[in-house]
């Protein structure tokens, strides 16, 4: 429990600090926010393009890998519609405890796993990003569409939707590189390689001055209900997926740790521009991720 506490440690310190600088208003406001845009567009996309493209998968089994994360989600998503309206009264509402549940943060996914595996855990947290993230995304902007007062989005808008995406954009050419043999041309990948080892350290920063907990009111019982699901039974039904797909080892140990994950802050932003209930988002965010800090380490000692 204390190595793993201790490996975790200098990430959720990152996150502090970022929250700290945020709260002392150091840089600036604006700095955040140009920061937060160049990881997110930039920064974590090279990380990912870089792993994915050079990675050895040849070791791991990436096939049940994949069937397992997709399979969890699909579980959790029904899960979440089915328990969801038991939890708040209204759609935008709803869609935030849909959003909470499923979705991740990368950043903090990649430097734990990089912390804990090295660099095994870092090439399959870009695998595991693969399909966690364009599923995530696609499952919550339906339930915003559907929930938030918008119609089901058309297969059309919804795969512009993930094809604007950066990150997802960085895994499918990471894959097509990997695949095809191509690789990265050899400027390429060392200067890939420094624009890379920025994204985590700014990453991790840009998570705490992105939590508020002012935002944090009166709706505990949805805020809870949704970091418990999301910390504690996502969790349980990957180790599930895992086990019934043949998928041990590290390979489970690093799909264990995305699916403890805290939500992303793009899942705030995503409910303000699809109508959902930002707010009571925000929340969900910043509660589970101060409540990773512990809920983390223990769920990976006790599967260890």
């Amino acid at each position: 429990m204390i190595e793993i506490a201790l490996s975790l440690a200098p990430i959720f310190l990152l996150i502090a600090l970022g929250w700290a600088f945020r709260r002392g208003n150091f840089p600036k406001a604006n700095f955040w926010n140009a920061a937060d845009q160049l990881v997110y567009f930039v920064l974590f996309p090279a990380l990912i393009l870089s792993n994915l493209a050079t990675a050895d998968l040849s070791g791991f089994e990436v096939t049940p890998l994949i069937a397992a994360v997709a399979a969890s989600m699909m579980v959790m998503a029904l899960v979440v519609m089915i328990l969801g309206w038991k939890l708040v009264s209204d759609g935008p509402a709803f869609t935030s405890v849909f959003q909470g549940s499923l979705r991740f943060n990368s950043y903090v996914g990649v430097a734990a796993a990089a912390a804990l595996f090295g660099t095994a855990g870092e090439t399959l947290a870009a695998v595991i990003i693969a399909v966690m993230g364009p599923l995530g995304n696609a499952l919550s902007v339906v339930a915003l569409a559907r929930h938030a007062g918008r119609n089901t989005p058309g297969l059309g808008n919804l795969a512009a939707t993930l094809v604007r995406n950066p990150l997802i954009l960085a895994c499918l050419g990471g894959i097509v590189l990997n695949t095809t043999g191509i690789g990265l041309p050899s400027l390429s990948e060392p200067i890939l390689g420094i624009i890379g080892r920025a994204a985590l350290p700014l990453g991790l920063m840009c998570v705490g001055a992105g939590l508020d907990v002012s935002v944090i009111g009166k709706s505990l019982k949805p805020i809870l209900a949704t970091c418990t699901l999301k910390l504690v039974v996502m969790p349980v039904f990957m180790i599930v997926a895992c086990s019934a797909f043949g998928v041990g080892g590290l390979t489970a140990k690093v799909a264990l740790l995305f699916a403890a994950l805290p939500p992303s802050d793009s899942s705030s932003i995503l409910a303000r521009q699809l109508g959902g209930d930002a707010s009571l988002m925000a929340s969900v965010i910043t509660v589970s991720t101060l409540l990773a800090a512990i809920t983390l380490p223990v769920i990976l000692l006790v599967y260890n």
